[in-house]
């Protein structure tokens, strides 16, 4: 595998693509505004509690410490993009370049996940190396709690809105107009359905795929639930942001 500054190949989840075909790079940036800078506009308490930034080797931490390299790296690369922009963005590309080429000779698609602990709008911050990536034949995707960020999508870029404590309303407007919405669950079994619920909206019961098998969303169909078990600390939440299967009424404020 090709040595890479910014992504990271090596993520057990996504490593499952390549039984599809599909080989995924991943960006990880501090999240929230843990470098200083906020990546993730419409975080909320119980997302930032329950992150998988500190999900596997970057939660691992030696007694009384409270941070690591993956951690320390993931800040850097943060603060990288805010204050050297233009240098940050041409690495990026050569990465993806690199990456680009693995796959071409190993058989396998290229698939760029930019958000793996961010939620930034790539698309407006740098719309012509992300046209240039959909030129090389790069499949994109990510997860977002942007509402308005639906008008990004395309052929070559996915996403699936995140279900959060206070944004059931957003969920739903977003369901309503075909999207896919994921949703944490706590327990081990997913349901088979589930139900998007708000006052003065309306309801709607979706189908529930298991976002755990893989991270393939742009294979998802439309209109259904991305199932995700809670891990980590999520384990622990009681925000709200981590559902209850048998439980609705989490669903019903906005």
């Amino acid at each position: 595998m090709a040595q890479y500054e910014l992504l990271t190949v090596g993520n057990p989840k996504t490593a499952k693509g390549k039984e599809l075909g599909y080989a995924v790079a991943v960006l990880h940036l501090a999240p929230a505004n843990l470098s200083g800078h906020n990546v993730c506009p419409m975080a909320t308490a119980g997302c930032i509690a329950g992150c998988l930034n500190t999900a596997g080797r970057g939660g691992i931490m030696r007694a009384g410490e409270t941070t690591n390299a993956i951690q320390k790296a993931r800040v850097r690369r943060t603060q990288w993009l805010y204050d050297s922009r233009a240098h940050f963005l041409a690495t990026l590309q050569r990465d993806v370049e690199r990456f680009v080429d693995w796959c071409e000779d190993n058989g396998f698609k290229p698939v760029l996940r930019l958000n793996g602990t961010s939620d930034l709008d790539w698309d407006g911050m740098a719309p012509e190396l992300m046209a240039y990536f959909k030129a090389l034949g790069v499949i994109r995707y990510d997860y977002t709690k942007v509402a308005t960020r639906m008008k990004r999508q395309g052929d070559h870029y996915s996403l699936v809105f995140s279900l959060a404590e206070n944004n059931a309303d957003n969920a739903f407007r977003w369901a309503m107009h075909g999207g896919n919405v994921a949703v944490v669950f706590r327990t081990a079994n997913l349901p088979k359905e589930y139900c998007l619920s708000v006052p003065g909206l309306g309801a709607v019961t979706l189908p529930v795929v298991d976002g755990d098998k893989n991270d393939l969303r742009f294979l998802d169909p439309r209109g259904v639930i991305v199932g995700l078990k809670a891990k980590g600390r999520a384990k622990k939440d009681t925000s709200g942001f981590v559902r209850e299967t048998e439980d609705t009424r989490l669903l019903t404020h906005a």
